[in-house]
């Protein structure tokens, strides 16, 4: 069965077979998570964007992942170049970042809050996309789920308690329903 796990840390830190990027459409790397892939990662990745070319919003590509720890890099495509992370491209991009992960035999993935920076998406509403995305692979693939580990990596405090929070009021919530089943 596949575990739902949320630290607080730097996702370019991560040991992990894959690690997703909060990508544009164009797979530039700019600034927040992709900026930090792009400086410890080195130049390959880069160019591996550059070679594939854009992508659909909500889609999701990969490459390798240069000098960090991972051995791919997932770029989640959740807005176009210069835009805004929507609700439905986020949901979108983390659903084609699981898709490529099981392409790709990952078996454990860590995850940026994406779109939460300079996607200007709510991490309120990051989180319960992000969290809810990830249980719904959970239920979907089962004891067939070739990811058995998605981690939430969480840069600073304040993200990582907010998901923690988001997380807690959806296992009470599941648990109020079995409750009212009996």
């Amino acid at each position: 069965m596949t575990r739902i796990l949320l630290l607080e840390g730097d996702i370019t830190d991560e040991s992990v077979d894959a690690i997703v990027n909060a990508a544009n459409s164009d797979l530039i790397l700019g600034s927040g998570v992709a900026g930090a892939i792009r400086t410890k990662g080195g130049p390959s990745i880069a160019a591996e964007c550059e070679s594939q070319g854009s992508i659909e919003v909500g889609a999701a590509a990969i490459t390798g992942a240069g000098d960090l720890s991972a051995r791919f890099v997932i770029h989640a495509a959740g807005m176009p170049w210069g835009g805004q992370v929507g609700e439905e491209s986020l949901r979108s991009a983390l659903q084609a970042s699981l898709e490529l992960a099981e392409e790709n035999a990952c078996r454990t993935i860590a995850i940026p809050a994406i779109g939460a920076g300079v996607g200007g998406l709510s991490l309120q509403t990051c989180a319960e996309i992000s969290l809810a995305e990830a249980r719904r692979y959970v239920e979907d693939r089962g004891a067939n789920a070739i990811v058995e580990e998605i981690r939430f990596v969480l840069f600073g405090e304040p993200a990582f308690r907010l998901f923690e929070m988001v997380n807690d009021a959806a296992k009470v919530e599941e648990q109020m329903r079995k409750l009212r089943e009996r």
